[in-house]
């Protein structure tokens, strides 16, 4: 007879941490599974390559690298006698292992043009729903814990909060992949300065000089990586060839393109059919960045001239030019340029919308409204980091600094 065999523990080898382990069957079971394997082929930073050539990491990365840092912050937690029970402490990896789950081709930068009205969290919250029917309900604590239903509040901070692991590893891991050394934070001194109070989570004071520059380097990896205007450049040119191939299947237009990708291209899909039709998270789950690629190379011959224009252009980065200023774009300076634009292009209408526009980005590196840091002493006295900082002009850094952008291509602004 056949007896069932110990799982053996899996060892993967991280560029940022070394070895990390696996010792927990489920959570290799988890990785294994087709809805995690899918976040090999989906960028952690979209078509950010462009400008930095070595940010090919992807959203699997991540969601190691994050789940690694989950079990060092428990292993402290336990270390200063915080009781986290096995269960606890499988929630809180499998919640974020799976964070990024729901995310779609090139995660944020096309998140609201493929689906609509409906956030990747919200589409995380379905998979790990499936996942827990398929692995016979031993989902229910990360679901909680991701949800903010259990009821140790500072375990859904780990996941999701001002100092949770997955703004820990992605400053680190796209500051390493970009090479933009502003990113590189202290990671483990942070990890062990972490505690409890009152259950919510809390950094030791010892630790105050790591939250801020912590909290420097968010600010900086937005404005510098993030918000970089070529890496807008690059989103807006994909975002308007979706919208351009939505507009042509909606004219009835046969595009070539993997059929998943033609399903919601075709149709306005949102969380109302997601809930109605269950089969759609499946069709969603067959979609990644090679999907977008593929239909990307097709179109730039097909036989119309805004599609085919813009994706060639984006193949061969011929990219937009994107200007950011302190206030709202010129009104009449972009008639001018949308005018020469449907001149040079013979567009009709308002085609010129495809290779212009507008908008506004914001930077908030810290909201002590929303999740604070909070910094306790031997003593168990708390303040907000706000209040107790020496090195932050905090009047700067909680304030949300807004930028406004206009994009066109470079051939017209004459």
């Amino acid at each position: 007879m056949a007896t069932a065999t110990a799982f053996k523990r899996k060892i993967i080898n991280d560029p940022l941490y070394g070895f990390i382990t696996l010792a927990d069957k489920l959570v290799f079971d988890v990785i294994e599974h087709p809805f995690f394997q899918r976040l090999r082929r989906i960028e952690q930073l979209g078509l950010a390559s462009m400008v930095y050539p070595g940010a090919l990491h992807t959203r699997f990365h991540h969601a190691l690298g994050a789940m690694h840092l989950m079990g060092q912050a428990i292993e402290t937690l336990r270390s200063k006698e915080f009781q986290i029970s096995p269960e606890e402490a499988q929630g809180a990896t499998l919640a974020i292992l799976l964070h990024d789950i729901g995310h779609g081709p090139f995660s944020h930068a096309l998140e609201h043009h493929i689906v609509h009205d409906i956030s990747h969290e919200e589409i995380t919250l379905m998979f790990m729903k499936q996942l827990n029917s398929e692995f016979g309900n031993k989902l229910e604590t990360a679901i909680a814990i991701f949800s903010n239903t259990y009821p140790r509040k500072f375990l859904h901070q780990l996941v999701s909060g001002q100092l949770d692991m997955d703004r820990l590893d992605y400053l680190m891991r796209d500051s390493f992949y970009t090479g933009v050394s502003e990113g590189v934070i202290s990671t483990d001194r942070i990890l062990k300065m972490l505690t409890v109070v009152d259950d919510e989570l809390a950094v030791e004071l010892k630790g105050i000089y790591s939250i801020e520059k912590f909290i420097v380097a968010r600010r900086l990896m937005y404005w510098q990586v993030y918000y970089h205007k070529t890496v807008l450049a690059v989103e807006y040119m994909q975002i308007s060839i979706l919208n351009r191939a939505r507009a042509l299947a909606a004219e009835g237009r046969k595009l070539p393109a993997s059929e998943s990708l033609m399903f919601f291209l075709s149709q306005k899909i949102g969380e109302e059919e997601f809930i109605a039709s269950p089969e759609i998270l499946s069709t969603f789950a067959l979609l990644d960045d090679y999907d977008i690629h593929c239909a990307i190379k097709q179109w730039a011959s097909y036989p119309d001239p805004i599609l085919s224009s813009l994706c060639d252009s984006l193949l061969n980065r011929n990219l937009f030019r994107v200007v950011i200023t302190s206030t709202p774009a010129d009104e009449l300076r972009m008639a001018e340029i949308q005018n020469n634009i449907s001149k040079k292009l013979n567009l009709a209408g308002d085609d010129y919308s495809y290779f212009t526009g507008q908008g506004e980005i914001s930077n908030s590196a810290y909201d002590p409204n929303n999740d604070r840091i909070t910094i306790v002493d031997k003593t168990g006295q708390r303040w907000d980091i706000s209040g107790l900082s020496e090195q932050l002009n905090i009047a700067v850094y909680n304030k949300t600094v807004s930028k406004f952008f206009t994009y066109y291509p470079k051939w017209a602004d004459i």
